[in-house]
């Protein structure tokens, strides 16, 4: 992985839905490794999909130049949402087939950051042999487990 892309890695768990979520990320970049992980106390399981993501391009250093990024994830909701609904919500006023897009603040400012930088977002299989997003997955579930005692 030492093509100057940044991989950024994400996954969101919940403890019922809507409950207690987490949310896991590992950013790689050029043989450095950075963690990050958070717990909120009532949320859904895409909220949290969400959330992990925007932290870690929220958490990039202002270089004054686009990043070359991939995100990869577990998360057709997250995945589908930005490759593919993101630009038809807009065209119809954040309207989905079944009325205003759920989660339309995170969709809003990850469409937002995803403007910034060369951002290519890739589902990958979850709980498979992929060890970054099994590490995500741990992540965020243990964010639930250690606030909560849940998972």
């Amino acid at each position: 992985m030492n093509d100057n892309t940044l991989y950024i890695y994400t996954d969101g768990a919940c403890a019922g839905n809507p409950g207690p979520g987490g949310w896991g990320v590992v950013m790689l970049y050029n043989g450095f490794r950075k963690e990050m992980a958070a717990f909120v106390q009532h949320t859904t399981n895409n909220q949290m999909e969400l959330r992990a993501p925007l932290a870690a391009l929220k958490a990039l250093k202002e270089t004054g130049r686009p990043y070359t990024i991939k995100i990869l994830s577990d998360s057709q909701y997250l995945i589908n949402g930005m490759n593919t609904w993101l630009s038809s919500w807009k065209r119809k006023g954040w309207r989905g087939a079944k009325g205003p897009v759920k989660n339309r603040e995170l969709w809003e400012a990850l469409d937002k950051l995803n403007q910034l930088h060369n951002i290519e977002w890739i589902w990958i299989k979850g709980h498979a042999s992929n060890e970054h997003n099994n590490r995500c997955d741990y992540l965020a579930t243990e964010q639930i487990r250690i606030n909560t005692g849940a998972y």
